[in-house]
């Protein structure tokens, strides 16, 4: 069970890391707004945004971020 939760958490990790490698914060305040998003998926769409911005607070976080990528509403 150990195994499987830490298995779990570097896959979460890594796509994580993955999705914070593409898209780059360009404001340094470790938050996602349309626009860092857009430079690397220019498709993006505000609906799209808004969905992946879970929480409503009209910012992506690095877990919102990494949801949207390991769910493949980005970057599928």
């Amino acid at each position: 069970m150990k195994l499987v939760l830490i298995a779990g958490m570097f896959a979460v990790s890594a796509v994580a890391a993955s999705a914070q490698t593409m898209v780059e914060d360009t404001d340094g305040d470790s938050l996602f707004s349309m626009d860092e998003i857009m430079a690397a998926y220019p498709d993006l769409t505000e609906e799209v945004y808004g969905a992946i911005d879970t929480n409503g607070d009209g910012v992506v976080d690095v877990t919102e971020l990494a949801d949207a990528v390991g769910n493949g509403v980005l970057g599928g």
